[in-house]
């Protein structure tokens, strides 16, 4: 015999999901035993002791990969458990297949009270404001259609994460007659959007026409294959570029040792400008302006420059959260996928400058950028070497110690950025590095590095996540799915044993009010006592080292790691740095 979960797993497959990650709920019971003896390991299960660890290891690796995964989060409460995480997929605009349950909806075969509480009309309203679509089909024979449907719209552009909830019933009907499993070739994703040429053609007069002018990205690195047009656009303008991508923010989009990347000295080159490109940027005034930690006022460094935007956000609106955030003006706005109109704008831009007199004032605008690049980079290496001998370790000294460990190796970076200095020090390529979360919700790192680790199983790549211990204390037990499944990622704990952000944020409320600012860590620090990441790591059998709070120490920490990691398990070195 046949049941309706059978059906699930044959359409799983026809679309090519390879893995399905879990965290065991008796509504899919159903979908459980097929998975298991039905599917025979295709698609393959990941167990994870919470669905916000599902979630969010789908979501890394949707990012590493370029396709989806699907995860299964058991009625109300698994959708309550998995509701940040597909919050964080929403804002970062990551395709996954979220398949939940729900507890018969034909009362008449519900168990008493546990498929009461657990029933809800409609289930996926709880979810409905931060996912492109939620579906509950009603018949098995419903089943194929929503599926794919699903499917199809989360790999559409702007991407994003989509709900479909399983009837219990439905999973475990059986079958009286095959259901015939449609070509699913013929539902494919629509093509992108393309930019109106004559916007282009205008976009490229302003850009050529310009006197400084200035290229901003915020999650342009979703679509890798733009860097390479990205950088060419920026050496034929003398433009310098200015990436927002940062711990939560964005995709990273520039390489960190281009000449003209100016992301480390943002205010200088947004006062300078006359024209600024946008590319997939939806924090606007994060890229105009600056903003005062005490009075949430934002004071722009430029308030005259014309902007030219690029993306599709204004197809990803929703209302609940203002995902969208402020309105500014733009002179020039164009809907299209920016991955997509950027050789069309490079191409009119280079037939313009065919006829531009002004190759001399570029070129030596080129070179001024390129020496002030070139500058930072010198000072970046000066802060590490002057710190080196703090205790706790200063975040530059983590970065480049880490970085002297991996430099020679086929190195990702799943998660983190060190405050930012593993860009700064590191030879940053966007390709080897996928972002935040998108939501800033914690609890995201640890998971979705193991989706990036999980997504390059096999591969040779050393997937590497840079860890805040805040962040951890939510999915620690996300460490037994690294065990169990033996992933190969190598952690390093950035353990400041705080709440970092929060403590900041204090700081500047302590001083403005005139209140002892040795307070701001009341209610902030972890640290008494302070977690032992290394055996916790190790109970779950995941091997570590540490705590460590010299630089000396975490290079030979690192080298044992890495060849844990390399034998194809996972590994944690604690590393203890300044809050």
């Amino acid at each position: 015999m046949t049941y309706g979960s059978d059906l699930v797993v044959d359409l799983l497959r026809a679309v090519g999901v390879e893995h399905v990650a879990i965290n065991p709920g008796a509504t899919f019971r159903g979908l459980h035993d097929s998975l298991v003896n039905h599917g025979k390991g295709d698609p393959e299960m990941i167990l994870t002791l919470h669905e916000e660890i599902a979630v969010a290891l789908a979501h890394g690796y949707a990012k590493a990969k370029g396709a989806p995964m699907a995860a299964v989060v058991h009625d109300i409460v698994g959708l309550q458990h998995a509701s940040m995480a597909i919050f964080n997929a929403f804002c970062d605009r990551a395709p996954i297949l979220v398949l939940g349950a729900t507890g018969p909806m034909d009362a008449t075969r519900r168990r008493p009270w546990i498929d009461w509480i657990h029933t809800a009309l409609v289930q996926g309203t709880q979810v409905r404001d931060y996912v492109k679509l939620d579906d509950q089909p009603a018949s098995v024979a419903a089943i194929p259609e929503a599926l794919l449907r699903a499917w199809r719209l989360a790999r559409t552009e702007p991407q994003g994460p989509v709900y479909l909830c399983l009837d219990a019933d439905l999973q475990e009907q059986v079958l009286e007659r095959p259901v015939v499993v449609p070509d699913v070739t013929r539902f494919q994703p629509a093509t992108p959007p393309h930019a109106d040429p004559r916007a282009i053609d205008e976009a490229a007069r302003r850009l050529v026409e310009a006197r400084f002018p200035l290229i901003v990205v915020e999650s342009l690195g979703r679509r890798p294959e733009a860097t390479g047009a990205l950088g060419r656009l920026a050496e034929r303008l003398a433009a310098p570029l200015v990436d927002l991508a940062g711990e939560s923010e964005g995709r990273p989009s520039v390489p960190g040792r281009h000449p003209l990347d100016m992301s480390g000295a943002h205010a200088e080159v947004v006062a300078d400008a006359d024209v600024v490109l946008a590319l997939d940027v939806t924090n606007f005034l994060g890229a105009l302006g600056q903003t005062d930690r005490a009075t949430r006022a934002v004071r722009l460094h430029n308030e005259t420059a014309r902007v030219i935007a690029i993306s599709l956000d204004d197809y990803a609106i929703r209302s609940w959260a203002h995902t969208f955030q402020s309105l500014v003006p733009v002179d020039l706005p164009i809907a299209a996928d920016a991955a997509l109109a950027l050789p069309a704008l490079l191409a009119a831009v280079e037939d313009r400058l065919e006829r531009d007199p002004r190759a001399v004032e570029r070129r030596q605008r080129a070179e001024r950028i390129a020496a002030r690049h070139a500058a930072l980079r010198a000072e970046w290496q000066a802060t590490a070497k002057l710190e080196r001998s703090l205790t706790p370790l200063a975040p530059s000294v983590f970065a480049a110690e880490i970085w002297d460990v991996i430099k020679d190796e086929d190195w990702v970076l799943a998660n983190g950025t060190a405050k930012g200095w593993a860009r700064r020090l590191w030879d940053w390529q966007p390709e080897r590095a996928y972002g935040g979360s998108g939501g800033a919700g914690l609890g995201y790192g640890l998971p979705a590095a193991l989706g990036v680790a999980l997504a390059h199983r096999g591969s040779g790549k050393l997937c590497v996540n840079l860890q805040s211990d805040g962040d951890l204390l939510y999915v620690v037990s996300g460490l037994y799915t690294a065990a169990h499944h033996r992933l190969p990622l190598l952690t390093v704990m950035f353990n400041n044993r705080t709440y970092g952000n929060d403590e900041e944020h204090q700081e500047v409320v302590a001083k403005t009010r005139g209140r002892p600012v040795e307070n701001k860590v009341v209610g902030i620090r972890i640290d008494d006592p302070a977690p032992d990441f290394a055996r916790l790591a190790q109970g779950f059998g995941v091997h570590a080292e540490g705590p460590i709070e010299t630089a000396a120490a975490v290079g030979p920490a690192l080298r044992r790691a890495l060849a844990v990691v390399k034998d194809g398990r996972p590994a944690l070195v604690d590393v203890i740095v300044r809050p």
